[in-house]
């Protein structure tokens, strides 16, 4: 499958029955349908996009602009499509837009032990800069904070 033929666009309302169910088979603690009903219609920090084919949901990524930072929160792929690019795409277009917006840099959080997300997030120069001690309440595993740098030739 070829990442030519996804839409990325901003979330929408009639997108949370897709994005909760690629949340709830994602994560072992997923966020509650109204986390997801609050970025889309309240936050006015968040810039949520989403990812199709074919009209059919098969990723996202919750991010908040907060002064000249942009904050990944939440990204999630259907199992059934998982390393043909989507993930790449979805952050490649966060990147992106966060750096037409002036944006300076890019944080997130990730479980140590999720050395796939990990190495995405390496590709795109984020690097590891602290650790969260017992961040996630499900299981008590440590998180690593990691930082990039945006800068122009990132805008879209």
């Amino acid at each position: 499958m070829a990442v030519s033929d996804l839409t990325i666009r901003p979330m929408t309302m009639r997108d949370l029955d897709g994005v909760c169910r690629i949340e709830n088979i994602s994560f072992s603690a997923p966020w509650s349908r109204e986390s997801f009903e609050t970025e889309v219609l309240k936050s006015k920090a968040a810039v949520s996009w989403i990812a199709e084919r074919a009209g059919v949901l098969v990723g996202y990524l919750i991010s908040w602009l907060v002064v000249d930072e942009l904050h990944i929160g939440n990204i999630a792929v259907d199992p059934d499509v998982r390393g043909s690019g989507i993930g790449a795409a979805l952050v490649r277009k966060s990147l992106g837009d966060a750096a037409a917006r002036g944006v300076t840099y890019a944080t997130l959080e990730v479980r140590v032990s999720n050395e796939q997300a990990i190495a995405l997030y390496e590709r795109f120069s984020f690097r590891g800069v602290a650790m969260r001690t017992r961040y996630y309440s499900d299981t008590g595993e440590d998180a690593l904070v990691m930082m990039r740098e945006l800068s122009t030739e990132d805008a879209e």
